[in-house]
C-alpha cells in the first residue's frame, strides 16, 4: 500500500532560496522564448551586476533584461565589443560586469567599456572570480591552436599555456568551497590549479561543468554523463531517477542545496533530497537544450536554452499533484487527522499521507467499496468515514470497515453533533440521514427542511446540539429536536448562491461561504462581506482562522488573508472596508470557479499548514513562513523620449524648447515576480502628490512648462517592500525667447516704462490744462478789457471834454451848459448801453439759431442802419453764402460771429467805404469767412499790432488762434481792407471740434 514518498512541505523562513523538497513542476514557472521576439540567439551566459539588471550572452549580442523587457545593449559611440558572439560573463564582486567573446576580452562599469588589446588575438568560454578578486578568464589562442589560462588583477592580466600545456581550448574554471582552484582543458582532462604547483586528472570526455555535492566532492559534468572526484579519484556519479547515458552541459549548486543540471537533449534536471526529477520542453521549458544556468540574489534560477529563457522561481502556495505520486489529481475532499496524517479523497482512491511516506487506497488492495472518494468525516473516537459513490466506509485498525446500512449515492457532506449522531448529506432523493450511535440510519427527506435541492455544507452547533445546514441553491436552515429553528436566504441578506462551506465560531457565530459573499449570522441578523467591504471577488468557497488570527478566505480570484480585527470591526460596523492581502496565480493559487462540491474542502493540520483544493490536486500555504521578498528593489530610470525623440537618461538632461509630449521609461530590478512590482512617481514642481501607477512602467507629461524639474520614482517587489530612494533625474525644458526670465523682466519693465510715461503725459496733460485755463483766464481778461476799451472807455473818455466845457459855460452861458450836458447824458446812454451790449456778448450766443449767415446779415445791416440815421449816408451791405451750410458749434459759431462783427464795425467805423462785403464758404477742406470792403483802408504799420491802445485786431486773431483758425488781414491805403478767417474742415464742422470746445470751455470756464 504504500506507494512512494509524498514531498514534505518543509517551508523556509529565508525568502532568497528555493523550497528544495519541491520538485521543479512546483516551482512557479515562466519562459521567454525567441519565438515571441524576445530574444534572438543561444543564450550561453547569464549574469547580474549590482544594480540589479540581468545581463544574457548570445551569438548574436549582449542583451539587458529587466524581467519585462529585453533591450539589446549598446557600447558607447566610438567603441566596440571584441566581437558579436558572447560566449561569457561574469559580475565581478566590485561590480565589473566582465564579458568574454569569441575574440577578446572587455569589462564594463560605470559607463566605461575597457578593452583588453593584450588578450585580443582568441576567444573566451568561460570566466570565473576567487575569493581574492582575481578574474580567471579560460579560453584560446589563434582559433583553437592551444588553450589559455589568463589571471587578472588589478588591470594586469597573466596567461598561462599558451605553449600548449593546456591543450587546444581551456573551456572552464571553478573554486571549490576549500579554496582550491579547478580548470578544465581539452583534450587534457581537469587540472587542479592553485593551490600548489598544478596537477591534472586525464579525462576523456569535454568536461562542460564543474560543482560540489552534499559532501564537498568535487562533481564533473562531462559529454558522457556525470563523475565525481572522491579521495584524488574520479568514479561514475549515478543519478537517481536518470537513466543513462545522458549528455549535462551546465551545473548550479543553488544557494539551499539544490543541484540544477542542464541537458543537451532532455532539458533540466533537479536533484535534490536523493531523487531527481526533469522538467523537458513539453513541461513548459523553452527548449531541451540547455546552454546556461544562473541564480539571481533573489534566489531565482535562470536557465537559457537555445530557444529562450526560463525562470524558476518559490510558490508562496505550492501545489502537489500527480507529478508527485497522487493517484489522481482530481481531489474532491481534504481531511486533516488526529494522529497528524492527511487524507485526500481523490477519483482514484484515498491518498494518504504521513510521516513523508504515502499511501494510497484503492478498491483493488483494501475493503473500500469504490475508489471514487468523495466526502471525508473522522468521529471522536478517532474513526474516518469515507463515503464513495459506491457506499460508504469506517477506516479503523488500519483497515476499511463498509457501513452497509448507509446507501450508495453521492455524499456532499459529512458532520457530528454533540450526542454522537453522523450527519450525512447526500444528492437529491436520499436527503438528510443521520447515522445514530447504535448504527440505526433515520432517513430526512430535504423537503422537511424547506429545500428541494441537497445540502452540500454541514456544520454542528457543539453547544446548543443543532446542525446548521447550506444548500446547493443557497440559504441555511438551522435543524435541531427534528424541526427547522432558523432560516435565512438572499431575502434576509444571505449571500445568493452555493454555500459551500460553514464556520462556527465558540460564541456561536456562524459564518457562511456563498458565491455571493462570506455571509454572517449572529442572532439572527444577517452581514454580507462582499466586494463594496474589500473583498476582490464574491465568489467565497470557505474561510478559516489560522494559528495567528488572521482569517483566510479562498475565492474564485485568489487566497485572500484578513487580519481578525479588521474582520471584527467589519463585523461591528457593516459599512467599514477591509484590507485583504491577495495571493494570487502569481503565487501559486490556482482559480478554481466554484466548490468541489464535497466537504471538507480545507483542512488545517496540526503544524498550522492550510491544505485546500483547486480541483486539481491540493494547495499547502504555510501561514508562519511564507516567502518572503526582503530586498527593495533597485529602481532606475532607463530613458526618455521628447517629441518621439529619445534621450539617456543622464543627469543634467536638456530637452529643446516647446517640448510638448514627454514619457520617461523606468523600471525595477526585483525579478522574483515583476508583474507585482508597483510603482510611484512625483515630477517635483508639477505633480502635488505622488502618483500611484501600479505595475506601469512609463510616465506621461504634457506641455510642461520651460523650466528646471525633478522626476522621482519609488518600487515595491512583489512582497510590498518599497525602495524609497528610489531614482530620480532632473532635467530641464529650454525656453524661447519669449519664455525666457530677461524677456520677461523686459516685458515688466517696458510695462512700468510705459505706466511712468502715461504718468508723465498725464503730469504733462494736466499741466497743460492748467496753463491753457489760466492763459485762457487771462485772454478772457484781456479781451474783455479791450471790450471795454473799445466801448465804454471811449465813450466816457470822449464825455470829459464835453462835461469840462458845461463846466465852463455854467457861470455866463447856462442855457449853451445846459446843451452840452443834455448831449453829454445822451452820449453817456449810449455808452452805458454800448458796456451793456458788450457784456451781453460774453454772456450769451449769439443768436439762438445755429444760422451763422443770418446772424451776421443782422449786424451788418444794423451797422448800416446806424450809420445812415447818424450821418445821412451809408455804404451798400452785402452778404453771400457758398456750400452747403454746416451745423457749427455754438462756441465756434459765437467766436466766428464776434470776429465778423469786430471786423464789420471798423469797416462801417473808419473804412469809409462805399461797399462792404461778407462772404462765408463751407468747404470741403475747410471753412472760410470773408470781409471785403473798397475804403481807405489801415495804415501798414498798425495790420499787425493795431492802433496803440485800441485792441480790437489783436483781439479777432485771438479769437481766431482760440477756436483753431488762422485770421489774415490785407489793405492797402486808397485800396481798401479784407479779413480772411479760414479753420479747417475737421476743426470747425468735424470731431476735432467737439475736442477743442471741451477744452475751450475747460480754459473759459464757459458752458455753451
Amino acid at each position: 500500500m504504500k506507494t512512494g514518498i509524498l514531498i514534505l512541505l518543509a517551508f523556509c523562513p529565508c525568502a532568497f532560496a528555493l523550497n528544495p523538497s519541491l520538485d521543479i513542476n512546483q516551482y512557479a514557472h515562466k519562459a521567454w522564448t525567441d519565438r515571441d521576439g524576445y530574444f534572438r540567439g543561444l543564450i550561453e551566459a547569464i549574469a547580474q551586476t549590482p544594480d540589479g539588471y540581468l545581463w544574457l550572452g548570445t551569438d548574436s549580442g549582449l542583451v539587458r533584461f529587466d524581467g519585462v523587457r529585453s533591450v539589446p545593449w549598446q557600447p558607447p559611440p566610438g567603441e566596440n565589443l571584441p566581437g558579436s558572439h558572447v560566449r561569457c560573463l561574469l559580475a565581478a564582486r566590485d561590480g565589473r560586469l566582465w564579458i568574454g567573446t569569441s575574440e577578446g576580452l572587455a569589462s564594463w562599469k560605470d559607463g566605461k567599456l575597457t578593452q583588453y588589446t593584450a588578450l585580443a588575438g582568441g576567444g573566451f568560454a568561460h570566466i570565473s572570480e576567487d575569493r581574492k578578486g582575481t578574474i580567471w578568464a579560460s579560453g584560446y589562442v589563434s582559433a583553437g591552436t592551444a588553450g589559455r589560462l589568463c589571471a587578472i588583477q588589478n588591470g594586469s592580466a597573466q596567461c598561462y599555456g599558451e605553449d600548449g600545456s593546456l591543450g587546444r581550448l581551456a573551456n572552464y574554471s571553478y573554486e571549490d568551497a576549500k579554496g582550491n582552484l579547478w580548470v578544465a582543458s581539452v583534450p587534457k582532462g581537469l587540472w587542479r590549479w592553485k593551490p600548489g604547483p598544478p596537477k591534472l586528472y586525464p579525462i576523456p570526455e569535454l568536461v562542460q561543468g564543474l560543482a560540489e555535492d552534499d559532501s564537498s566532492a568535487l562533481l564533473i559534468a562531462t559529454r558522457r554523463g556525470m563523475k565525481r572526484l572522491v579521495d584524488e579519484k574520479l568514479e561514475a556519479y549515478p543519478l537517481p531517477d536518470v537513466r543513462v547515458p545522458f549528455q549535462p552541459t551546465r551545473l548550479l549548486r543553488d544557494r539551499d542545496g539544490g543541484l540544477w543540471m542542464g541537458t543537451f537533449d532532455r532539458g533540466l534536471l533537479h536533484v535534490h533530497q536523493g531523487r531527481t526529477d526533469a522538467f523537458p520542453q513539453f513541461s513548459g521549458l523553452s527548449g531541451d537544450a540547455v546552454s546556461s544556468l544562473f541564480e539571481d540574489r533573489e534566489g531565482n534560477i535562470w536557465v537559457g536554452t537555445a530557444d529562450g529563457l526560463d525562470r524558476f522561481r518559490d510558490f508562496a502556495v505550492p501545489t502537489i499533484s500527480g507529478r508527485q505520486g497522487l493517484s489522481n489529481a482530481t481531489v474532491l475532499s481534504v481531511l486533516a487527522v488526529r494522529d497528524g496524517s492527511i487524507w485526500l479523497g481523490t477519483q482514484g482512491g484515498v491518498n494518504v499521507w504521513k510521516a513523508g511516506q504515502l499511501t494510497i487506497y484503492r478498491k483493488r488492495n483494501s475493503s473500500l467499496p469504490d475508489d471514487a472518494v468523495e466526502s471525508l468525516f473522522q468521529d471522536d473516537r478517532g474513526r474516518v468515514l469515507v463515503s464513495t459513490h459506491g457506499g460508504a466506509a469506517w477506516f479503523e485498525n488500519g483497515k476499511f470497515v463498509p457501513l452497509n446500512k448507509v446507501p450508495g449515492g453521492t455524499t456532499t457532506s459529512i458532520a457530528g453533533d454533540k450526542a454522537g449522531n453522523v450527519w450525512i448529506a447526500q444528492f437529491a432523493g436520499q436527503g438528510l440521514l443521520r447515522l445514530r450511535a447504535d448504527g440505526s440510519v433515520e432517513q430526512i427527506p430535504w423537503t422537511r427542511l424547506g429545500h428541494k435541492d441537497e445540502a452540500v455544507s454541514l456544520s454542528p452547533d457543539h453547544v446548543e446540539g443543532g446542525l446548521w445546514l447550506g444548500f446547493h441553491s443557497g440559504g441555511v436552515v438551522y435543524f435541531k429536536d427534528g424541526e427547522v429553528r432558523a432560516s435565512f436566504g438572499s431575502a434576509d441578506g444571505l449571500g445568493a448562491g452555493l454555500v459551500g462551506d460553514l464556520q462556527l465560531d465558540q460564541d456561536g457565530t456562524l459564518w457562511a461561504s456563498t458565491l455571493g459573499g462570506l455571509s454572517r449570522v449572529k442572532n439572527g441578523r444577517v452581514a454580507t462581506l462582499t466586494t463594496r467591504n474589500g473583498l476582490p471577488c464574491n465568489e467565497v468557497h470557505w474561510m478559516r482562522e489560522d494559528n495567528d488570527h488572521s482569517v483566510w478566505i479562498y475565492t474564485a480570484c485568489g487566497l485572500v488573508r484578513i487580519a481578525r480585527r479588521e474582520l471584527d470591526a467589519w463585523a461591528a460596523d457593516s459599512r467599514q472596508t477591509i484590507h485583504p492581502t491577495v495571493f494570487d496565480s502569481s503565487d501559486g493559487v490556482r482559480s478554481n470557479p466554484q466548490p468541489t462540491g464535497y466537504t471538507p474542502s480545507v483542512a488545517q493540520s496540526a503544524d498550522g499548514k492550510i491544505w485546500f483544493l483547486p480541483f486539481d490536486g491540493v494547495s499547502v500555504i504555510d501561514p508562519r513562513h511564507i516567502p518572503f521578498n526582503k530586498l527593495p528593489p533597485p529602481v532606475h530610470i532607463e530613458q526618455v523620449t521628447a517629441d518621439r525623440k529619445t534621450y539617456d537618461a543622464s543627469s543634467k538632461l536638456r530637452l529643446p524648447a516647446l517640448t510638448r509630449d514627454l514619457e520617461i521609461d523606468y523600471t525595477a530590478l526585483s525579478l522574483v515576480a515583476p508583474e507585482k512590482n508597483r510603482f510611484k512617481y512625483k515630477l517635483e514642481g508639477y505633480d502635488r502628490d505622488w502618483q500611484d501607477v501600479g505595475n506601469r512602467r512609463q510616465a506621461f507629461y504634457g506641455n510642461l512648462s520651460p523650466r528646471s524639474y525633478r522626476f522621482r520614482v519609488i518600487a515595491s517587489n512583489n512582497s510590498g517592500v518599497w525602495n524609497e530612494a528610489g531614482d530620480s533625474l532632473d532635467f530641464s525644458i529650454d525656453p524661447v525667447y519669449y519664455q525666457t526670465a530677461w524677456f520677461r523682466v523686459s516685458v515688466v519693465v517696458a510695462f512700468f516704462a510705459l505706466l511712468w510715461a502715461l504718468y508723465r503725459s498725464r503730469l504733462h496733460q494736466i499741466a497743460r490744462e492748467f496753463n491753457a485755463n489760466l492763459e485762457g483766464r487771462v485772454d478772457e481778461r484781456l479781451r474783455v478789457a479791450r471790450d471795454l476799451h473799445d466801448t465804454l472807455l471811449q465813450s466816457f473818455h470822449g464825455l470829459l471834454p464835453r462835461l469840462q466845457a458845461a463846466v465852463n459855460l455854467l457861470p455866463g452861458r447856462a442855457s449853451d451848459a445846459r446843451q452840452v450836458l443834455e448831449a453829454a447824458v445822451d452820449d453817456a446812454a449810449q455808452a452805458i448801453t454800448e458796456a451793456r451790449d458788450a457784456v451781453q456778448d460774453m454772456r450769451s450766443s449769439a443768436t439762438t439759431e445755429n444760422d451763422l449767415a443770418k446772424a451776421i446779415e443782422a449786424v451788418g445791416n444794423e451797422l448800416a442802419a446806424h450809420q445812415r440815421d447818424a450821418t445821412g449816408g451809408a455804404p451798400v451791405f452785402s452778404l453771400e453764402v457758398e456750400g452747403g451750410a454746416q451745423d457749427l458749434h455754438p462756441i465756434l459759431r459765437d467766436e466766428i460771429y464776434r470776429i465778423a462783427s469786430e471786423a464789420l464795425r471798423n469797416a462801417f467805423h473808419h473804412a469809409q467805404a462805399r461797399r462792404i462785403e461778407v462772404e462765408i464758404r463751407y468747404d470741403a477742406r475747410q471753412f472760410r469767412v470773408r470781409v471785403r470792403d473798397d475804403g481807405v483802408g489801415i495804415d501798414p504799420s498798425m495790420l499787425h499790432e493795431g492802433r496803440a491802445g485800441h485792441f480790437g485786431l489783436p483781439g479777432m486773431r485771438e479769437r481766431a488762434k482760440s477756436i483753431g483758425g488762422q485770421l489774415e488781414l490785407w489793405s492797402e491805403q486808397g485800396a481798401g481792407t479784407e479779413v480772411e478767417l479760414t479753420i479747417p474742415a475737421s476743426v470747425a464742422y468735424g470731431s476735432g471740434a467737439r475736442r477743442r470746445f471741451r477744452l475751450f470751455r475747460q480754459k473759459t470756464g464757459t458752458n455753451s
